[in-house]
């Protein structure tokens, strides 16, 4: 697996200096207008991936066993975190949402971390009840709880967004484990009442799926998210305005930096910058397949089988947003977006991948 290793990391790269380059242009003006410091957030950035590189390299090198052994310890933790953003004193609101901690001067979001504890746990678990993954009481119920408990604290902060994501990961690695489709439809039955309540019966939620149908009916409301992201890939044309000359961050496009950091790409780089960014994920998820296809160890594929679904799902997602094919949702692009706990957690999330990648007995 040297050959895919090499891909991985090379790919991984680039998206990480791209990611440098477009925060900073998404970034300085608005960084300048408000902290008088037009690479303010690219220095946090900067910052961010030190520690992801770190993280990355320490996950890299863990031994496999050790990995094993501590699974369940790590999701523990991360649920006791997740449970402190919610403790008023020690946790930080923002727009409503309590998803940071600040502990020592250090602040970051639980929910990013227990999206990585999550899979190493559950992968853990379904490699010693791979064969039991049908029976109710020694697979279902249990793989239950151990969604359910994190699933409850995050829909506490709130942030329903962050948890249908870690439910798809569960789902899939729950079918790739060989579980029943029965369960599987039965579970998407009984989640549509929750679902119809957790969606319609909140007002800022229900208002963000009425302005993805029609955004132009509020369009300086619920809609201007979708409107600002759509009109920066139409003005992008096929070559773009030019690095650093798009139009939509000058305080027209919310979070240019972070959730819509691609309609900047489209913007500035074209057609033909974004298709090469969307290709290089392809690419780079292709590479992490392979990882999954050619695993002799079931922790191990089951590990992969959850860190590309994590990725996967937040590229489709971030890229569906910006481009008005799915509703508004705060899922940064892997790699690109401005850091933070989501960049230094999923680099830690490669560095578990390249780790597992020596477990293989095929080379490409």
């Amino acid at each position: 697996m040297r050959r895919t290793r090499i891909y991985i990391i090379l790919i991984l790269t680039t998206l990480l200096g791209i990611g440098v380059v477009m925060v900073y242009s998404s970034s300085s003006i608005y960084a300048w207008n408000n902290m008088k410091d037009s690479a303010f957030f690219l220095k946090k950035h900067l910052i961010y991936l030190l520690f992801g590189f770190v993280l990355m390299f320490a996950a890299m090198a863990i031994d496999h066993d050790t990995l094993k052994k501590i699974a369940k310890p790590l999701f523990l933790i991360s649920l006791f975190l997740l449970f402190l953003s919610l403790v008023p004193g020690l946790s930080r609101e923002v727009s409503g949402a309590k998803r940071w901690i600040k502990i020592g001067g250090l602040g970051f979001q639980p929910s990013e971390l227990i999206k990585l504890t999550f899979i190493i746990y559950l992968a853990d678990f379904i490699s010693r009840r791979k064969d039991v993954i049908n029976n109710v009481y020694y697979g279902i119920l249990p793989s239950l709880i151990v969604l359910g408990v994190p699933i409850l604290l995050i829909l506490l902060q709130p942030d329903l967004g962050t948890a249908i994501s870690l439910v798809g990961i569960a789902f899939i690695m729950w079918f790739c484990a060989g579980m029943s489709y029965n369960y599987f439809l039965l579970a998407g039955l009984m989640s549509l009442p929750a679902l119809y309540f957790l969606i319609f019966r909140v007002a800022y939620r229900r208002a963000r799926i009425l302005s993805f149908l029609n955004p132009w009916a509020d369009p300086k409301g619920a809609g201007f998210q979708i409107i600002q992201s759509q009109i920066a890939l139409g003005s992008g044309g096929l070559f773009g305005q030019g690095l650093g000359q798009g139009k939509q961050k000058l305080f027209y496009l919310p979070a240019a930096h972070t959730d819509f950091i691609f309609s900047v790409i489209a913007e500035e780089m074209g057609i033909i910058g974004a298709a090469v960014v969307v290709l290089l994920f392809i690419l780079l998820i292709w590479q992490m397949i392979k990882i999954v296809r050619y695993s002799n160890d079931d922790f191990f594929r089951f590990l992969s089988i959850g860190i590309v679904s994590l990725i996967s799902i937040q590229v489709v997602v971030n890229i569906g947003v910006s481009t008005g094919m799915f509703p508004t949702k705060g899922l940064p692009l892997p790699f690109i977006s401005y850091g933070g706990s989501s960049l230094v957690f999923d680099m830690a999330a490669m560095g578990l991948l390249l780790n597992a990648s020596r477990k293989k007995e095929v080379f490409l």
